[in-house]
């Protein structure tokens, strides 16, 4: 079953990040930086009751990403992975997604913090994060956890 999707964005995210370079690797890693959330007109009703979640999940088009790979090297190693097995924007896809943190909401506008996301990116959806459904136990984070011993951030990860 090969159809074609089709994808309106609902919004655009405006960030400070106008080119890939300076971008952190997650915004976790820069929490001090900020964005907005410029919601469509028609769009805006979607976002009532928001305001009582403290974080959101944003789904997003890479839309500036030109290339399509399927193995790729992550910033955190000079070791090719399968693109499913890392977070580069160069996907299938070109779908990304962010975990962000509310700071203020007006009317069709969302401003958070935690950014990692460049300016002007086409905005899919929104969704709330809930920890009852969104944190789990146990987990295995396969390559990526010998970069993250004693849960120290990684030297290559300038904050």
């Amino acid at each position: 079953m090969r159809k074609e999707i089709k994808l309106r964005p609902i919004g655009i995210i405006h960030t400070s990040y106008k080119e890939p370079k300076g971008i952190p690797i997650q915004g976790k890693f820069k929490e001090s930086t900020t964005g907005t959330i410029e919601i469509f007109p028609e769009y805006q009703k979607g976002l009532k009751d928001i305001e009582g979640f403290s974080h959101l999940i944003l789904i997003y088009h890479f839309n500036r990403s030109k290339e399509e790979k399927l193995v790729g090297k992550p910033f955190l190693e000079d070791k090719e992975h399968g693109i499913f097995a890392i977070r580069s924007p160069h996907r299938p896809n070109h779908l990304g997604f962010s975990i962000v943190k509310v700071e203020k909401i007006k009317d069709s506008t969302v401003i958070f913090s935690e950014v990692d996301i460049l300016d002007k990116t086409p905005l899919l959806d929104i969704k709330p994060y809930v920890s009852y459904f969104d944190s789990r136990k146990n987990v295995k984070n396969g390559w990526i956890k010998k970069h993250f011993k004693n849960c120290k951030i990684p030297k290559r990860i300038k904050i």
